[in-house]
């Protein structure tokens, strides 16, 4: 009978790690326990991007993927073109947003963001003889920006004539063609696409804006924001978040004082 105990005994403490992990996976509000689900576009270099191996690679991916790891959870990411991923989120087809999404007082209203995880701003992208030198220069000038985003709202309010994009690479070369005489996107994924494509084009020193970026969560899932934001400081703090970052874009892009998460 003791013996016979002490198996059930070991039984059960062997399904304790089990039991724990489900507990604490069920606690964080995924939609699949054990794994986070997050949408990302894979075409806006250097946030999404496919590797010469072919797998996703990129600023936000690497975050979020050692995010996960932090958390124990599987990183599944979902493909989602940019003007539906918020209604993906809404709809509960994936559990986080990652793709390079400003943080905004409009957009706070509709989702909870983790604290920023990436300070950049917006800027003019013009060809290496544009007589574009300053924001206001683009008045009646036709520029271009991914549509939904905050750049071509900028854009409309420095009087522009906009044409929006489904993908920034797009921008880019019509703009290198002559088709258009600027593009506004983030700093970052500007000057990363000039070095690696090596076309004719340069930033404006005048930034039009300064923002953070972060990852979007459906409102009412306060423990799985917590999660998000301790792993995130973690990695900041022990210095993986540098190691990640510099070695693909050469700086470290950690706020030095990020926007913090709002009540839900």
């Amino acid at each position: 009978m003791k013996f016979k105990s002490l198996l059930v005994a070991v039984a059960a403490m062997a399904l304790l790690p089990l039991a724990n992990t489900a507990r604490a996976e069920e606690g964080l509000e995924l939609l699949v326990p054990g794994e986070l689900s997050v949408a990302t576009e894979g075409t806006y270099p250097p946030f999404s991007m496919r590797a010469p191996s072919g797998e996703l690679d990129g600023l936000e991916i690497r975050v979020v993927k050692e995010i996960a790891s932090r958390l124990g959870l599987e990183y599944k990411p979902v493909l989602v073109k940019w003007e539906s991923v918020l209604i993906g989120l809404e709809a509960d087809q994936y559990d986080i947003i990652s793709d390079a999404m400003d943080i905004t007082p409009e957009r706070q209203k509709k989702v909870v963001f983790a604290d920023g995880w990436l300070e950049s701003g917006g800027r003019i992208v013009v060809r290496d003889d544009s007589d574009i030198t300053k924001p206001a220069d683009v008045k009646g000038r036709a520029v271009g920006g991914l549509v939904a985003s905050n750049w071509t709202k900028i854009a409309e309010e420095l009087g522009a004539d906009v044409k929006t994009y489904k993908a920034e690479s797009d921008g880019m070369q019509d703009l290198a063609n002559g088709n258009i005489d600027a593009v506004i996107t983030d700093s970052i994924a500007a000057a990363y696409a000039i070095k690696v494509s090596n076309l004719p084009l340069k930033l404006v020193e005048e930034p039009v804006s300064s923002i953070q970026k972060g990852f979007a969560i459906k409102k009412g899932k306060p423990k799985l924001v917590a999660a998000i934001n301790k792993a995130l400081g973690e990695m900041i703090a022990d210095g993986t978040y540098a190691k990640l970052t510099t070695d693909l874009i050469g700086v470290d892009p950690a706020p030095k004082e990020p926007i913090r998460t709002l009540a839900q």
